[in-house]
């Protein structure tokens, strides 16, 4: 099957080249060298998705008012540096260069013998709500008699935790039954079964760019392809983006994807909430393209910036009038990363094949474990939810100060929610930061991380998950850290690494 290139037209390509920014002035650098240098900052920042088909020469000069002979020139330039493949007949579309694809290791959480020496800002997870958990445990336990003299074995999970799922659906304003909601070992093992129900080796995925790292994964060991949407970033880095409604359609029409991925409700890494009357817009354009709209709700219950008298928009599934929307939830994001839950909301034929289906890799989900969760989201939910909308105000207040001031190029927009903060690092490469950052005690998620083939590599991602009395120490470190990554050579002689008292 041959593959699927986004094809990007001159007027579009010409309007994303004005409002590229490029990391010095351009002075007297001849046009062609200007030209080249605004597209590979469109391949790097991810708003050019790699693989997308460019203009024919003669039409880009006359969209951008300038010589066929600039064009070629830019292009030219762009195929020796590695970021532009053309063949005859077939066009000129956009790569990157060898050794700029990111790793495909996960960023796993820092070991705890090992948190006084290094600060973790590789993990988007916070920690236990207590005394919230130690009591929902206690409560978990005395009910636990009375489902042990049993098998223990429920391949759509525990009653009392499907019905408390499906109760929260409806009061997000999405009527949902418990016969449409599926149990399962955490939010990566849902995608999973999603993944191996709806698609074969080589079906096309679309996917929001940037996107999370763990899906993108994911997706690729399935043998997925993937088919990057930029985001549209309206007002740059400093406000948050949207989606690219006309490259959606372009992408749905065109690739005709099995299932298009997207994160609505506090976007990671991105932390964007998409307002319905774009959700209504994607749904229609998938709808036409009979593409399953995945939504990912990991981080929806976590809205801590919103202004006051907003409204969080309703479920995707809610603007959904067939079943064409498969949910996927979690209680990691807003209880504890250690409560291995996730779920499923689908039509009932989907759940009870998926329940089907897992009876052949974890069989169900750990009894314990859903009792709890069944538990936190009776009464302690609100109170859950506060206490963590507070502390992620807080820490995101001392970040956007600190950040501000210690690092006043880097570029990134306070978001209304979420668990991070996404960040352009003024031409400083995410990879090198990481790389530096091993060695002056910090773990970093850079940003190609959540890409595909290598973009983002000017971006990274920092969690909101460092107390807020420790930002200032933080961000000490992480522009420690910035500055060897830009200049290079060891950490300067006396100086070592920067405090953290956390």
């Amino acid at each position: 099957m041959a593959e699927w290139h986004t094809t990007v037209a001159p007027p579009a390509l010409a309007r994303l080249l004005a409002a590229a920014r490029l990391p010095e002035p351009a002075g007297h650098r001849p046009a062609y060298r200007t030209l080249a240098g605004q597209v590979r900052v469109l391949v790097a920042e991810g708003r050019l998705p790699v693989g997308a088909r460019l203009p024919a020469e003669r039409e880009l000069a006359a969209a951008l008012s300038l010589s066929r002979t600039t064009v070629a020139a830019a292009y030219e330039s762009l195929r020796a540096e590695g970021y532009l493949r053309s063949r005859r007949g077939a066009g000129s579309w956009t790569t990157l260069p060898e050794g700029a694809r990111p790793p495909a290791d996960a960023l796993h959480p820092v070991p705890p013998e090992e948190r006084e020496q290094v600060l973790d800002l590789g993990v988007a997870a916070l920690p236990a709500p207590q005394p919230h958990l130690g009591r929902a445990a206690a409560l978990a336990l005395e009910q636990l008699p009375a489902y042990a003299a049993g098998h223990g074995c429920y391949p759509t999970g525990l009653p009392v935790l499907r019905e408390a799922v499906a109760r929260r659906f409806c009061e997000r304003g999405l009527a949902t039954s418990p016969e449409q909601i599926l149990i399962t070992t955490g939010a990566m093992s849902a995608l999973y079964l999603v993944h191996r129900a709806l698609l074969g080796r080589g079906d096309r995925v679309a996917v929001e760019a940037p996107t999370y790292a763990h899906t993108l994964q994911a997706l690729r060991l399935g043998g997925a392809r993937l088919v990057p949407v930029p985001h549209a970033w309206p007002g740059g880095p400093q406000q948050q983006p949207l989606w690219d409604l006309p490259q959606w359609r372009r992408v749905l029409r065109g690739a005709a994807p099995k299932i298009a991925y997207v994160i609505p409700d506090f976007h990671n890494p991105t932390g964007a909430l998409i307002p319905e009357e774009q959700r209504r817009e994607l749904l229609a354009a998938a709808r036409a393209a009979a593409t399953v709209v995945l939504a990912d709700e990991t981080t929806a219950e976590l809205d801590w910036g919103l202004p006051r008298g907003a409204t969080l928009p309703r479920p995707t599934a809610a603007l959904d009038h067939g079943a064409q929307v498969v949910t996927v939830g979690s209680a990691s994001k807003l209880f504890w990363g250690g409560l291995r839950i996730g779920w499923v909301r689908a039509a009932p034929a989907l759940v009870r094949r998926l329940a089907s289906d897992r009876v052949f890799t974890d069989v169900g989900t750990p009894v314990l474990d859903q009792l709890i969760t069944a538990a936190l989201l009776g009464e302690p939910l609100a109170e859950v939810r506060a206490d963590r909308s507070a502390r992620l105000r807080a820490t995101a207040a001392a970040l956007t100060t600190e950040l501000r001031e210690r690092l006043p190029g880097w570029r990134f927009a306070q978001p209304p929610g979420g668990l991070s903060l996404w960040l352009a690092t003024d031409g400083v490469s995410g990879s090198a930061l990481a790389e530096a950052g091993e060695q002056g005690g910090v773990r970093i998620a850079a940003g190609s991380r959540f890409g595909t083939d290598g973009a983002f590599e000017d971006f990274l991602r920092i969690p909101l998950t460092v107390p807020a009395a420790a930002v200032p120490a933080a961000v000490a470190r992480l522009a420690a850290v910035a500055a060897r990554a830009a200049g290079g050579g060891p950490w300067p002689s006396g100086e070592g690494r920067p405090a953290l008292a956390v």
